[in-house]
């Protein structure tokens, strides 16, 4: 069986999306990019990625909320969330819902990638 290479990405940010992509993709990975909640949701091919990195701040709700919406639709994709706005609140949360990684923006390019190794491996 061929390992997923690919990592869904969901930032409304253009230019984190861009850093992120070509982050991965400098680290053999595919990505392919969202730039909102709703617009992930209406993929609907989750088999295909190892996982998704998630913004918990989007325009259009909340990433924790589409990950609770994901598992809800019997989505079991890995999540790795990031956010520009850190609370003990939104850590909680995302723990809770059953992330992989938790990452505060900036992080190290390690910090993500780490994750996402590890995510592939367990597929």
């Amino acid at each position: 069986m061929v390992k997923r290479k690919l990592v869904f990405v969901v930032d409304d940010d253009a230019s984190v999306l861009r850093s992120i992509k070509r982050l991965l993709t400098g680290h053999g990975f595919d990505a392919r990019v969202f730039e909102s909640g709703s617009a992930l949701l209406g993929h609907r091919d989750f088999d295909e990625a190892c996982c998704i990195i998630l913004d918990i701040n989007l325009n259009d709700q909340s990433g924790i909320d589409l990950r609770t919406k994901l598992a809800d639709q019997g989505v079991a994709i890995p999540v790795i969330f990031i956010t520009g706005n850190d609370t003990p609140t939104k850590r909680s949360a995302a723990i809770r819902s059953g992330c992989i990684a938790y990452l505060t923006k900036p992080f190290l390019a390690r910090s993500l990638i780490e994750p996402v190794r590890q995510a592939l491996a367990a597929g």
